[in-house]
C-alpha cells in the first residue's frame, strides 16, 4: 500500500513539475478556442455544438501524455524494481491510473470553464459538461494507461497510441456529448462505460506491462 500511494505522488508530481499538465491544458484551450473561428461567430451554434466541442477537445487532450506514463519506467527497469519488491504489475497499473487522472482531470475541470465561456455556453450547459467530466475522465485515465501500456517500446509508439485509443474512446465521446442534453439516462451510461474502463484497464495494463518485462 505503502508502494502505491508513492508511486501516485511520484507520477502527480511529475506530470505538475515536468509541465506535463500545462501542455494538457494549453492544447484542450486551443483546441477549443479553433472552433469558433473555424464555424463562425454564431453564438446560438457555438452555444449548440459547445458541449461536444469540450469532449473532443479533452479526449485529444488525454492522448498526449500517452507515451510518457509507462514507457520511461520501463526503459529505466522501475518495472523491474517492482517486481523484484513483490509489487503486482495490477497495482502498478492501478496507481498509475490515478496519477494520471490527479495530473490532467481535475486541470481539464478548470479549463473546461474558461472554454465554456469562449463557446458562450449557459450555466446550466457548463455545469452539465462538468458533471459528465467528472464521470468520464476517470475512464478516460484508465484507457490512457492501459493503452500506454500496450504501446510501450514500440517504434512510433504516439501514432500507434492514437490508433488504439481514440476508437475505444468512442463510447466515452458520445455518452459524454450526450449526457449535457440527454438527462440522467445518458449520464447512467456515460458512468457504466466509465466503471467497465475502470474495472478492466489495470488488469489490460498490468498484463502488457508483464508481457514487455519477459
Amino acid at each position: 500500500m505503502g508502494m502505491t500511494v508513492a508511486l501516485i505522488a511520484r507520477d502527480v508530481r511529475r506530470a505538475w513539475a515536468g509541465g506535463g499538465v500545462t501542455l494538457v491544458v494549453a492544447f484542450f484551450l486551443l483546441a477549443t478556442i479553433l472552433f469558433p473561428f473555424a464555424i463562425g461567430p454564431d453564438a446560438a451554434l457555438l452555444a449548440r455544438v459547445g458541449g461536444g466541442v469540450i469532449w473532443a477537445a479533452a479526449l485529444l487532450a488525454a492522448l498526449l501524455p500517452v507515451e510518457r506514463l509507462v514507457a520511461p519506467d520501463a526503459d529505466a527497469g522501475v518495472l523491474d524494481q517492482f517486481v523484484v519488491r513483490g509489487v503486482g504489475m495490477t497495482s502498478v497499473a492501478t496507481a498509475k491510473i490515478v496519477a494520471h487522472w490527479l495530473g490532467f482531470g481535475p486541470p481539464l475541470m478548470l479549463a473546461a470553464v474558461a472554454a465554456a465561456g469562449l463557446l458562450d455556453l449557459s450555466g446550466a450547459t457548463l455545469l452539465a459538461v462538468e458533471i459528465g467530466l467528472l464521470i468520464g475522465t476517470p475512464g478516460l485515465a484508465a484507457l490512457a494507461v492501459a493503452t500506454s501500456a500496450l504501446v510501450a517500446g514500440v517504434r512510433g509508439a504516439g501514432a500507434v497510441a492514437g490508433l488504439v485509443m481514440l476508437p475505444l474512446a468512442v463510447p466515452l465521446l458520445i455518452f459524454g456529448a450526450g449526457s449535457i442534453e440527454g438527462g440522467a439516462g445518458a449520464v447512467k451510461l456515460l458512468a457504466a462505460v466509465s466503471l467497465l474502463l475502470l474495472a478492466g484497464a489495470p488488469f489490460v495494463a498490468g498484463a502488457a506491462m508483464r508481457a514487455a518485462l519477459d
